[in-house]
């Protein structure tokens, strides 16, 4: 089993932070410190240098980060192997997903695939498209789950589930119905939206772009980088409008808290996405998980 030492210094090499290193690794920032120093001290070389808090790789911390890699995919070959004599899967598989696929579409799927692959070690990285797409270019995900219309030419694309934004408010149970409402009447409302680089925003953005509209003619009350937040805020802000998925406010329409309001004019579908990395063929964890979440768009049919 590869030293957790070498854990430590490629996690504090990602994020070039002692900090984030630890939060990673629920451990102490004391023992990131720790576990540094014993390396530098085996090796006999500086890895980090650190000014004020600023921290970058020396060389030979360059060199050991490499090597390090190198072993952690050995390792996890080796595993794999191991297990495959006795037609296990086992291993490490991380994801990352956009904020809606981590909130409303892949918690539910997750307790299955852990039912049916017991031994595989699973982690979900939550962030916006854009977050997921550079965790997965640096080597910090196995597989990603994204939403948006952008896409990085190195990286592959595949559709997961189809899906819809729409407008919605505080509902007003006193009241009918909300009627459909022109495109200009529900730009005049006060809006909250998702924050830059989230697909959630690109989607609207893209749509506007077809009306000659751009954000900034908009009258923006608040950015809010995630759909809980935009959910609560629409709550107390009877007077406010915002556009999230579908599928993210099926228990709060149902209970009369919020309810969506048909926007003429105005279409918001788009399309869930599976990526990796351009020409990189999938672990046989990613590839399982893969094979696994095409239940999904037979489910949603």
């Amino acid at each position: 089993m590869p030293d957790f030492r070498l854990r430590v210094f490629q996690a504090v090499a990602r994020h070039l932070s002692f900090t984030k290193a630890a939060q990673e690794l629920f451990i102490t920032q004391p023992a990131v410190t720790k576990h540094i120093r014993e390396l530098e001290t085996s090796y006999g070389q500086r890895l980090f240098e650190r000014r004020g808090n600023r921290v970058s790789l020396t060389t030979a911390g360059t060199l050991l980060l490499t090597h390090a890699d190198e072993v952690e995919l050995l390792h996890e070959r080796l595993q794999n192997q191991l297990h495959a004599l006795h037609d296990e899967a086992a291993g490490r598989l991380r994801l990352g997903a956009s904020t809606t696929l981590a909130q409303y579409v892949l918690p539910p799927i997750l307790p299955g695939f852990q039912a049916q692959y017991p031994l595989v070690e699973l982690t979900l990285l939550n962030g916006n498209s854009e977050q997921i797409a550079e965790a997965l270019l640096r080597g910090q995900i196995d597989l990603g789950f994204v939403e948006g219309q952008v896409k990085n030419r190195d990286l592959h694309y595949e559709l997961l589930l189809d899906d819809e934004l729409v407008a919605v408010r505080c509902a007003h149970p006193e009241k009918k119905p909300p009627e459909s409402m022109t495109l200009a009447d529900a730009l005049r409302h006060p809006l909250v939206l998702r924050e830059r680089g989230s697909g959630t925003l690109e989607v609207l953005e893209y749509a506007l772009r077809a009306h000659k509209i751009k954000l900034s003619d908009l009258n923006v009350a608040l950015y809010l980088d995630n759909t809980e937040g935009i959910k609560s805020y629409l709550e107390a802000a009877p007077h406010c409008l915002g556009f999230v998925s579908r599928r993210a406010l099926l228990k709060e329409v149902a209970a009369g808290w919020l309810e969506i309001v048909p926007v003429q004019e105005l279409h918001l579908s788009r399309r869930f996405e599976v990526v990796w990395i351009q020409g990189q063929p999938l672990s046989a964890q990613a590839q399982r998980f893969l094979t696994y979440t095409q239940r999904l768009r037979k489910l949603s049919r």
